[in-house]
Order: structure tokens, then C-alpha cells, then sequence
């Protein structure tokens, strides 16, 4: 065995990313160096560690179990980077955080300056679904997670960041007056969901439950990205989040339908597990984020 440290972060990224292209981007490197050093990676092991299936991506049951070991050993590393900047006086570490998928509209814009200030931490971001960032924080494997429904369990505590608002929209080939229309207006309209254990879906659901409405469901897709594309595509119509929608909205792509009853709204929440000791690196961050965040939402939120 001879590899290295850059391959076992190389592996640890297309693992989590399944993509060849995103691990790429996300390391700041070219997709052939990404494939070349994964290659090498897997070339000293027997067994398969990933495998490709049309153009999908699969981490095989030996590849999980070594995802899990060059994981500690990155932990480790992380530790030996933070004592030997900690006696030159800066701060190190990793920051691991988890965020549901819309959440890709928001955690980004909180974070460049932190980075900026601090050049030895180093970021570790899953973007997910609801129902994995729960788990993530019950198995204790991130600092923060980022929300927008606070889950029943585990315990957390949690820092308010800003409002999230949900609107009825469709793209702009029909027109719609501009007077809030009954919500039995859902009854006609064909719905393309969110997947379930997703924080859109959920929102859409009990806001139908709650109106006690038999809407049509067109399709069910897994990112919002794919809805709001289904949308514009004239596929049906979904409840999503404005800040998801910003630009679409702008370049007139997507129209909000107004509706009795919406906006729903809720709030765009960090959390992390009641109790928890948090490492030099995470508190600090929650410090500038509790410091920093109305600064953040007016440049960047004031729509």
C-alpha cells in the first residue's frame, strides 16, 4: 500500500459527491487529474471500492467500509494540523456541516468571510435531503446542520437565521390574475412533489393536509433544482421557496400564483445536538455566525 493523503480526500469526495465532475469542482481540480488519482487509489486494492453503472456512480460494501477508515484517518490528520497551528496561535480544524438541499441558496453566502479569516479551517458540507441531515445529527458526525422545520428528535439547540417563505408557482405561458385565488385552486392543478423526507415536500404536504385538499400529483422529482426546471417546463406546478426561485422569478421564467393562505413561511435555522462540546474550530464559527448573520441577510437576502 503507497497512496497518499491527496487520494484519500480525492476518494473521500467522489464518494460523497458520486460525481466525478462535482468532486472535481469542489477540490478546485481538473475531472482527468480527479479520475487519475482515483484510479490509482483503487489499483491497490483487490476488491472494487466504486462502480460505474451507465453514468451513476455506486460505492461498492468493501468501499464503504474504507470510506469509513479514510474518513478517521482525515480526522486524524485534522487533529495533527490543528496542534501544530494552535502553538503558532491559528485556528484550525474541520468544520463539518450538513444542510438540507434548499439550504444551497443560503449556507454559502454566511461563509466566504469566515474562510477568508480563517485560512486553516477547512470546510466539510454535505448537502442533503431532511431526512440524512437528521441523521447526521443524531450520529454525532457534524458540528451544524442547517434547517428549516426543526426535527422532533434528537434534542438540538439552534441559532435563527432568516425567514424562508414558500409561494405557489408555474411557469409563465398562462396567465393568472393577480387577486388571490381560493386554495381549491390546488384541487385543479397538476403537482410535481419533492421527493419524501424532503423539507419542501414536508412543508407542501401539511399545508394540503391542513386545507383538507385532494390535489392531482404529476410527478415526484429529487432536488428542486429538477422541480423548478419540470416547472418551467410546463410539466405542472409546485409549491417551492422564493429563495430558490429569485432569479427565475426575475428573468421572468416563473410566476408566483397568489393563493389564500400563502406565503407559508418558516425560518432557515443552524442547530446542532443539545449539549454538545463544541471544537475551537465550530465555536468560533457559531460565534461570527451569531455576530455576522443580519450583516449577511441584508446584503445578500434583502429581497
Amino acid at each position: 500500500m503507497n497512496y497518499t493523503l491527496n487520494q484519500l480526500n480525492i476518494f473521500l469526495r467522489v464518494t460523497k459527491t458520486l460525481s466525478i465532475t462535482k468532486a472535481a469542482t469542489e477540490l478546485n481540480l481538473t475531472q482527468p487529474a480527479v479520475s487519475i488519482q482515483l484510479r490509482n487509489f483503487q489499483d491497490q486494492f483487490d476488491t472494487p471500492l466504486i462502480e460505474v453503472v451507465g453514468k451513476k456512480i455506486y460505492v461498492t460494501d468493501f468501499g464503504k467500509e474504507i470510506t469509513q477508515l479514510a474518513e478517521n484517518i482525515m480526522d486524524q490528520v485534522a487533529k495533527i494540523n490543528f496542534k501544530t497551528h494552535s502553538q503558532k496561535g491559528q485556528l484550525t480544524g474541520r468544520l463539518r456541516l450538513s444542510i438540507v438541499s434548499t439550504g444551497q441558496y443560503v449556507m454559502p453566502f454566511f461563509l466566504p468571510s469566515f474562510m477568508k479569516q480563517h485560512k486553516n479551517a477547512e470546510l466539510v458540507m454535505d448537502v442533503t435531503n431532511r431526512s440524512r441531515v437528521i441523521e447526521s445529527l443524531e450520529q454525532n458526525t457534524v458540528d451544524f446542520s442547517l434547517v428549516s422545520i426543526l426535527p422532533r428528535t434528537p434534542v438540538v439547540e439552534k441559532l435563527d437565521l432568516m425567514e424562508n417563505k414558500f409561494f405557489l408557482v408555474g411557469n409563465t405561458e398562462e396567465k393568472f390574475k393577480k387577486t388571490p385565488y381560493s386554495k381549491q385552486i390546488l384541487k385543479e392543478l397538476p403537482l410535481i412533489l419533492r421527493e419524501k423526507g424532503s423539507g419542501t415536500r414536508t412543508v407542501m404536504e401539511n399545508f394540503i393536509e391542513r386545507s383538507h385538499l385532494a390535489v392531482i400529483q404529476k410527478m415526484e422529482l429529487t432536488s428542486n433544482e429538477a422541480v423548478k426546471q419540470a416547472v418551467m417546463a410546463g410539466l405542472g406546478y409546485s409549491i417551492m421557496p422564493l429563495i430558490a426561485i429569485e432569479s427565475e422569478l426575475q428573468n421572468g421564467r416563473l410566476q408566483i400564483i397568489p393563493v389564500n393562505g400563502l406565503p407559508i413561511k418558516n425560518t432557515w435555522r443552524l442547530i446542532w445536538l443539545k449539549g454538545k462540546k463544541h471544537s475551537p474550530v465550530a465555536q468560533v464559527f457559531l460565534d461570527y455566525m451569531r455576530k455576522e448573520k443580519n450583516t449577511v441577510i441584508k446584503k445578500y437576502f434583502s429581497f
